[in-house]
C-alpha cells in the first residue's frame, strides 16, 4: 500500500480551518454561530476589574455625623453626597462610580468630605466653648 498523501500544513497566522459539523469547538474558539451559548450572566457592565475597584468614597456617614454636630454645614455635605438625588444635571457618587464618571464622583466626595470635616469641627468647637464658658 501507498502512504497517504499529507495535507499541506497550513500558514503561520492564518486562520484554522473550519469544524466539521456538529463537532465540539476548539478551545479557547468562538462558538459557531446559531449554537447554543452559554447562560446570560445578568447585567453587563462596560468597567473592567480595576476600574470597579477604583471607586471615590461616599461619605454618608460622615454627613450624618456632621449633620448632628453641626447642621448648616452637615446639611450642604449631605446634599453633595446625594447631589444626584435632588438635582437632574448630575448624579449622586454612587451613580458616577458606576458610570466611569470619575471626575464628577470625585468633586461630590471631595466636598462631602471637606464640609463635614469642617462641620464636624466647628460642632465640637461649639461645644467646647459652651463646656469650658
Amino acid at each position: 500500500m501507498a502512504p497517504k498523501p499529507k495535507a499541506p500544513a497550513p500558514a503561520p497566522g492564518a486562520p484554522p480551518p473550519p469544524a466539521a459539523p456538529g463537532a465540539p469547538p476548539a478551545p479557547g474558539a468562538p462558538p459557531a454561530p446559531g449554537a447554543p451559548g452559554e447562560a446570560p450572566k445578568g447585567p453587563e457592565t462596560n468597567q473592567t476589574p480595576e476600574e470597579l475597584a477604583f471607586y471615590a468614597p461616599n461619605h454618608k456617614c460622615l454627613a450624618i455625623f456632621a449633620i448632628i454636630c453641626f447642621p448648616p454645614l452637615g446639611l450642604a455635605a449631605f446634599y453633595y453626597s446625594n447631589q444626584g438625588f435632588w438635582t437632574q444635571k448630575t448624579t449622586s457618587t454612587t451613580e458616577a462610580n458606576q458610570k466611569s464618571q470619575w471626575e464628577e464622583a470625585y468633586i461630590n466626595s471631595g466636598k462631602t468630605g471637606w464640609l463635614a470635616t469642617f462641620a464636624i469641627l466647628i460642632g465640637l468647637g461649639l461645644l467646647y466653648i459652651y463646656a469650658l464658658y
